[in-house]
């Protein structure tokens, strides 16, 4: 059965489709799973999607592949468009601010751009 999709998720430049490329087919079809999810489902739980604290409008998408830990940060333009930026496997307890810095810099790129 063909779910309705509820908002679209859109890779924007290359910046996802790169990490995606180098993971293993495991953890891409994880991933594509829990994009339908995101895609399909009015409601998403946190254990899927959750806001970045102290950031304006950033998101990260959570996706836990046979213990390894994955994260993609994304944001919403409008309401039913969630733009992907970048993505990296999670190491330690707290997200790399570093990550979250470039996250940001990719949303301001898409923002300037549109």
């Amino acid at each position: 059965m063909i779910e309705k999709k509820v908002r679209t998720v859109y890779f924007y430049k290359n910046y996802f489709s790169d990490f995606l490329k180098r993971q293993p087919k495991k953890v891409v079809d994880k991933i594509i799973w829990t994009l339908r999810l995101i895609e399909t489902q009015r409601y998403i739980p946190e254990e899927y999607l959750k806001h970045i604290t102290n950031t304006e409008g950033l998101y990260e998408i959570r996706v836990n592949q046979s213990g390894d830990i994955y994260r993609i940060f994304c944001f919403f333009d409008k309401s039913n468009l969630i733009i992907l930026t970048n993505g990296f496997q999670k190491k330690t307890q707290k997200t790399p601010k570093s990550e979250i810095v470039k996250a940001l810099k990719i949303k301001k790129e898409y923002e300037k751009e549109k």
